[in-house]
C-alpha cells in the first residue's frame, strides 16, 4: 500500500478499527472499489526509483507486499528484472493486477495475507506497508520479513518519520522507535532520514537498508 497525504489518509481510514489485530481484508478491498486511494503516489517512490537504479542483479528474487497499484514492481519490470512477486489482501486490486500483467512471466501476483505468505527472497522492498498495519502487528511483521528474506537478504524501502494526529492506518513513528525492532534480527546498512522524498512526504520519511543476519 503506498501512501499520500497524511490528513487524507486518516479521514479515508475513518472505518477502519485499528484495535484489531489481523490484517483487515474487507477493508482494503473496499478501498479499491471505492477508489479512495488516498495514500497513493501515482508513481513510483523516488527513494525506490532510486534505490531500484543501483540495483545490477536483474535476477534477483524480489517481493513487494501491500503491493497497491505497483509502480515499483513495474518500475522494475521496466529495467529488466526477471522475478518480481507482489502480494496485497484485497481481491479487487489482484484481479486488476492479474489483468494488467497477464502473460509477463517476470511478475507474480499473488492475494494473500503476509503473515501466511511463503516463500524466499533475496530482496522485499518497503513502500510504507509496515506503517500501515496496526502497530501491535510490528513484531510479528520483522519476524515474518526475517523468515522471509534469504542468508544476507534486504529489506530496503520507506518508512514514515512523522506522528499522525488522528488514528491510523497510517500508523507513525520514528527512527529511535523503530530501531530496537529490527536491530535482534538485522544489520542497518542504512537508517536515515530521506533526502529525495516525493513532495508532500518531505522530511516525513526514513530510508532503510537492513541485510538480513
Amino acid at each position: 500500500m503506498n501512501s499520500k497525504d497524511g490528513q487524507q489518509i486518516n479521514k479515508e481510514a475513518s472505518a477502519f478499527t485499528s484495535t484489531g489485530l489481523l490484517l483487515d481484508e474487507a477493508y482494503w478491498n473496499s478501498q479499491y472499489i471505492a477508489n479512495t486511494t488516498g495514500w497513493d503516489l501515482g508513481e513510483v517512490s523516488p527513494p525506490l526509483k532510486a534505490y531500484i537504479d543501483q540495483l545490477t542483479n536483474k535476477n534477483l528474487r524480489i517481493l513487494i507486499p501491500g503491493c497497491g497499484n505497483t509502480y515499483e514492481a513495474a518500475y522494475l519490470l521496466q529495467q529488466g528484472f526477471t522475478n518480481v512477486t507482489v502480494l496485497d489482501i484485497a481481491p479487487a486490486l489482484v484481479a486488476q493486477l492479474k489483468e494488467k500483467y497477464k502473460g509477463n512471466p517476470h511478475i507474480k501476483i499473488i492475494l494473500g495475507d503476509f503473515f501466511e505468505h511463503e516463500g524466499a527472497y533475496d530482496l522485499v522492498l518497503e513502500q510504507t506497508f509496515f506503517c500501515a498495519l496496526n502497530p501491535g502487528l510490528r513484531k510479528d511483521y520483522v519476524a515474518k520479513m526475517h523468515a522471509l528474506l534469504s542468508p544476507n537478504g534486504k529489506l530496503a524501502g520507506v518508512l514514515f518519520n512523522r506522528e499522525f494526529e488522528q488514528q491510523g492506518p497510517p500508523f507513525g513513528g520514528s527512527k529511535d522507535q523503530y530501531e530496537p525492532m529490527f536491530e535482534k534480527d538485522f544489520v542497518f546498512k542504512t537508517f536515515e532520514p530521506c533526502t529525495n522524498s516525493f513532495i508532500k512526504r518531505k522530511d516525513t520519511e526514513l530510508f532503510i537498508i537492513l541485510i538480513k543476519k
